[in-house]
């Protein structure tokens, strides 16, 4: 076909950033605009993900886990996630039918995303258990930055290969948690 070699390169690089201390602040700030809004209806609100992790290296994206008593009320909460400037994501929810995902951006960059689930939900407690394995276990948290770097080295066609390109290393990991 005529053109496709005009077609711009869409691969995209992962920006990892070094631990910053001010991402438990960020979580804080935001989490209590989320319980604000949501009221009685969150059981939890926890921060996950790389930045949840004291000296570990990281995108520098607040990753916010919403857990609910009840996730039948959760389609009912996304416009006031929305309302707050988050971008929904109902794509996810034909691999995830028990999560919502939304992402904040600022000038075009993503600095938050927050996952609302079921406290009942496996993804809530992988996710919590390994957090705080990683908190606990130095070695594997360098480990886990190691490979982070190697992989970022790499060109992505979407953040979530990157984040799926982690993903063997992490059922390692839950493997020995379990």
């Amino acid at each position: 076909m005529q053109g496709l070699d005009k077609i711009p390169n869409l691969e995209m690089k992962i920006v990892l950033a070094e631990y910053n201390p001010d991402w438990p602040k960020v979580f804080e700030l935001e989490c209590s605009l989320l319980i604000r809004i949501l009221g009685d209806s969150v059981a939890k609100i926890e921060h996950i993900g790389s930045t949840a992790v004291p000296g570990l290296i990281s995108k520098p994206i607040v990753d916010i886990m919403v857990g609910l008593n009840d996730f039948s009320i959760a389609d009912r909460l996304v416009p006031k996630i929305v309302n707050l400037g988050y971008t929904y994501f109902p794509k996810f929810e034909d691999v995830m039918p028990n999560r919502r995902f939304f992402k904040k951006l600022v000038n075009n960059t993503a600095t938050h995303h927050i996952h609302m689930t079921g406290i009942d939900n496996e993804f809530w407690q992988r996710h919590l258990l390994f957090r705080n394995y990683l908190r606990g276990n130095s070695e594997t948290a360098k480990e886990y930055a190691a490979l982070k770097k190697e992989l970022a080295k790499q060109d992505w066609e979407d953040s979530n290969d990157f984040a799926e390109a982690k993903t063997e290393f992490v059922k390692k990991v839950e493997i020995n948690i379990l």
